[in-house]
């Protein structure tokens, strides 16, 4: 292996466009193929998706535990991430495999076993992964440059799992879509595990006990306040994420065909816009530029609601896509920033459990999102059953 890959930025990246690319077409259209393709209730789809979440919430910090504790030759994180890499990948095509009889009640106990054993794969390795990021970058410099190639690269992510993914699942079905975007995560994870290297000091020390680890991470202020704003970050995210094609569809009334359109226009422009806020950083700081991003995002959507057509969609996507691109940038390092104290005080690094137990605080925007895709349907035309032709025949395409 070439000294110069190893912990670079780069190939660090290469873990986040992984990990994007099946993860992004999950959340984007997993809701989308239940419902709009396969028919599923909207009632049942919502109750899938908050036991989904719930599980996701309460074993994050369990795993991230598990993961600081951890020792052996190749580290606290490669193994957790080689271990679970093959099953995240099966569990993602099963997610788009229903059999076909299945419908109604089987369907929902199918769409949910599906979510979390995928959950569960998908949990221990952004726990991992993102681990990493405090311990192989140290100082504001270097992790903002890092945190810039890294968001550029999980924009790519999000452009292949977003606007690609309707033209792949449209020329070859939803499961052989992920099955391609299975062996690409696969291949492009697999060169990421290999030009890491952990720290050999932190295998030398014995691990906090689970109460202490827990105290001293939940007695932490800052953590608190960062990761409380950040939720409501998380909550526009989340809603970008699984609403477009129904934003699409029943409000800016643009076919199906046009979605990759409004999707590139919210995304694309990100991939250099990361770079001003990398020197915003530099500029005036971590925390300074992590308010202003959380304040510029906030502003950035409210034209969404009220722009009409597939022109109204591309320009209010062209204003979110900016504080879209600080919002990805700026909160790793401000994490990073709170972690190093921590470390300095208790002896120890512990990334994984602040990133697992930051991830269960966060999951509450994840509920909001939920509550509001479920009301959004409840006020609109949009019902499940209401179009049963084209689903059924999306269906037996898939």
């Amino acid at each position: 292996m070439k000294p110069r890959l190893i912990n670079s930025p780069w190939t660090y990246a290469l873990g986040m466009l992984a990990l994007m690319i099946p993860g992004q077409a999950f959340s984007t259209y997993y809701a989308y193929f239940y419902v709009d393709t396969l028919g599923l209730a909207v009632g049942l789809a919502t109750v899938a998706r908050t036991i989904y979440m719930a599980w996701d919430a309460i074993n994050d910090p369990v795993f991230g535990y598990w993961s600081d504790g951890t020792r052996s030759r190749w580290g606290r994180r490669r193994p957790w991430l080689m271990a679970t890499l093959p099953l995240y990948a099966l569990f993602f095509v099963i997610v788009f495999s229903p059999p076909a009889a299945f419908e109604g009640q089987s369907l929902f106990v199918w769409f949910t076993l599906a979510l979390i054993l995928y959950e569960t794969t998908a949990a221990i390795q952004w726990t991992n992964f993102g681990a990493l990021f405090p311990e192989i970058f140290r100082g504001d410099a270097r992790r903002a440059h890092a945190a810039a190639i890294q968001q550029g690269y999980q924009i790519v992510g999000i452009l292949i799992g977003t606007a690609a993914t309707p033209v792949v699942f449209a020329a070859l079905g939803f499961q052989r879509m992920a099955l391609l975007f299975a062996v690409i995560y696969a291949v492009l994870m697999v060169i990421m595990i290999l030009t890491v290297r952990e720290s050999a000091e932190e295998q030398q020390k014995s691990p906090l006990r689970f109460a202490e680890a827990f105290r001293e991470t939940l007695s932490n202020r800052p953590f608190w306040t960062f990761n409380l704003a950040n939720s409501f970050g998380q909550t526009v995210n989340g809603l970008l994420g699984s609403i477009v094609p129904f934003y699409a569809k029943y409000a800016l009334q643009i076919p199906e065909a046009q979605v990759s359109l409004l999707l590139a226009a919210i995304f694309i422009p990100v991939v250099p816009l990361v770079s001003v806020w990398a020197w915003l950083i530099r500029r005036v700081g971590a925390k300074r530029a992590w308010q202003i991003a959380i304040v510029t995002y906030a502003l950035s959507v409210i034209p969404m609601a009220f722009v009409q057509g597939a022109a109204g969609g591309v320009i209010g996507g062209l204003l979110v896509s900016f504080g879209l691109s600080g919002f990805l940038v700026t909160p790793s390092v401000v994490s990073a920033h709170i972690i190093d104290p921590d470390a300095e005080r208790t002896g120890r690094r512990r990334e994984a459990i602040y990133g697992a137990v930051g991830g269960f605080i966060t999951r509450s925007s994840a509920f909001i999102s939920a509550l509001a895709f479920w009301g959004v349907d409840e006020s609109s035309a949009m019902k499940a059953g209401k179009t049963p032709a084209p689903t059924r025949k999306a269906r037996s395409a898939s």
